[in-house]
């Protein structure tokens, strides 16, 4: 059975693994528990310069990646994996959020598409039916920091990666909340004390008092999710 497989389509193959080559995603990757594959976009190109991009339609400025040139980087990718999603990292496309991502895990992996310039040709991301995924409000350089975000999230929920399965159920989003606040020693830090509660031992109080830290948080921070979180009737049990 194949690894859960992360195929990189960039014109930066150079940056990978990056961050993904440590810690705990850089351990599972030496195990053997997942895949990482580059695709450099450049070498599809169709001159001598390996030019990748050329001027949009209608005007403007910037550059706009070539369809025909990426079109032969994602067949060349999923010539052996047609079953792997094709995922197009741009601000423009849906919000990640973590039901995507566990879906992702859950399945075989998935073929990154990294933007770069003004983005790709939309004839290109239509003609392949990608999915349009966006990794938060704001414009990066390019689509290479959303891939390592994306593979990152899903890789830390593939079996065996993280070592408590209690750690993942009570993460940020996982019930439609943002976490609870932690403390570690020094009990007292700076004329600051961790909350009593959390030194009283008892279970069922600290268990209280964080889903009210993770509703409070939510509810402050993140409108959008409390009201799901409310509507859903979740809210105080």
């Amino acid at each position: 059975m194949s690894p859960w497989t992360a195929r990189v389509l960039t014109i930066f193959p150079e940056m990978f693994p990056g961050p993904l080559g440590l810690s705990l995603a850089g351990q599972a990757r030496e195990a053997g528990v997942w895949a990482l594959e580059t695709v450099d976009i450049r070498t599809f190109a169709r001159d001598k310069h390996a030019t990748v991009d050329d001027a949009p339609f209608g005007g403007g400025p910037g550059m706009v990646m070539r369809p025909d040139v990426v079109d032969d980087a994602i067949a060349a990718a999923l010539a052996d994996r047609p079953d792997l999603p094709l995922i197009y990292l741009t601000p423009r496309g849906r919000p990640l959020t973590q039901d995507r991502v566990r879906d992702l895990a859950a399945g075989p992996g998935a073929v990154l598409l990294c933007g770069r310039y003004e983005g790709v040709d939309q004839r290109v991301i239509e003609a392949r039916g990608a999915e349009e995924v966006s990794l938060a409000d704001i414009v990066l350089s390019g689509g290479e920091p959303a891939a390592m975000a994306l593979i990152d999230a899903c890789v830390r929920l593939l079996p065996g990666v993280v070592g408590r399965d209690e750690s993942l159920s009570e993460e940020s989003f996982e019930r439609g909340l943002l976490e609870y606040p932690h403390y570690t020693r020094p009990r007292l830090w700076q004329g600051r004390p961790v909350p009593e509660v959390l030194v009283s031992g008892h279970h069922e109080r600290v268990r209280a008092w964080r889903l009210a830290q993770s509703e409070a948080a939510t509810r402050e921070r993140r409108p959008d999710l409390w009201a799901a979180y409310a509507a859903a009737g979740d809210a105080g049990t």
